[in-house]
């Protein structure tokens, strides 16, 4: 699959349509630090003080960081031309997974029907804390996530050739008492144009998960630099390690301009599997 067509469209619109929000927002919270501070609710690193202007809706495709009481609001991105919510097409139609019966699952690597193959990779838990910023940070207890990433090559299901029967990597969690989804896969690839990354979908219910139209929350989040270079030393992610040679944070266009609340926690080996852990906060 060439990623570097759909990658560098995507790629542009939200460079000329997010960069400057999304760095303004920044300024006014590295402004406001000195004055208030806060905890972060990001899963590697502290979060700036200050309030800003809410985080725009899911559909805008804008990039801002909003803070609320004692949390931050993860910011807005955006979901990237193989997000398989329904608002958009591969080759055979519309690419629908919140459609498809037994996509609600904890268990992620192998597709549900009309699919049947199972993606390879080195084993990950990802546990994401929802948590409300307009509560106090109270866990959002009963809201849904919508996951979604590459394969160890560089593939998204759904959409690349070959794959476009296929779903794995793809699945909707209702969150516990906690606010916790948890979903089992394997650790992301890393295609030509972009830093590893796992795309989320955040809805007030798992009733209301089943069209994007209710999404309150689009975005992303990545892993540590040490962590990359680990899992991708193993010769199944050949083509990752070479893809992440070429790039940075610094210079992708989604985490360029900081990492801090997009960045995961992560224990665990290639041998023994990954378990990546982050809070999220959003506004509900």
């Amino acid at each position: 699959m060439d990623h570097s067509h759909f990658s560098l469209a995507d790629d542009l619109e939200r460079m000329l349509a997010t960069q400057s929000s999304r760095r303004q927002s920044l300024r006014w919270l590295l402004a406001s630090a000195a004055a208030v501070p806060l905890a972060s609710c990001g899963g590697g690193g502290s979060a700036d003080a200050g309030t800003t202007a809410s985080a725009s809706p899911a559909a805008s495709g804008t990039t801002t960081t909003a803070t609320t009481g004692t949390c931050a609001v993860i910011p807005e991105e955006t979901g990237g031309p193989y997000p398989g919510d329904g608002t958009n097409s591969n080759g055979n139609g519309v690419a629908n997974a919140l459609a498809l019966t037994g996509i609600v699952r904890s268990d992620i690597r192998t597709s549900v029907a009309p699919g049947s193959a199972t993606a390879a990779g080195i084993v990950t838990t990802l546990k994401l804390q929802i948590v409300n910023t307009g509560a106090s940070c109270a866990s959002a207890a009963g809201t849904a996530v919508y996951l979604w990433h590459c394969d160890r090559d560089g593939n998204y299901s759904m959409y690349a050739s070959g794959l476009t029967n296929e779903n794995y990597l793809r699945g909707v969690q209702e969150a516990d008492a906690t606010g916790t989804v948890t979903f089992t896969t394997i650790f992301p690839g890393c295609y030509s144009g972009r830093m590893p990354h796992v795309h989320f979908e955040v809805y007030p219910s798992l009733a209301k998960a089943t069209s994007a139209a209710n999404r309150v929350k689009t975005s992303q989040f990545t892993f540590p630099l040490a962590t990359l270079n680990e899992a991708y030393a193993t010769s199944a992610y050949s083509t990752s390690s070479r893809n992440l040679a070429t790039m940075s944070y610094a210079t992708d266009n989604v985490f360029s301009d900081g990492t801090s609340l997009q960045m995961a926690s992560v224990s665990g080996d290639p041998v023994n599997g990954y378990v990546v852990t982050m809070t999220i906060g959003v506004a509900l």
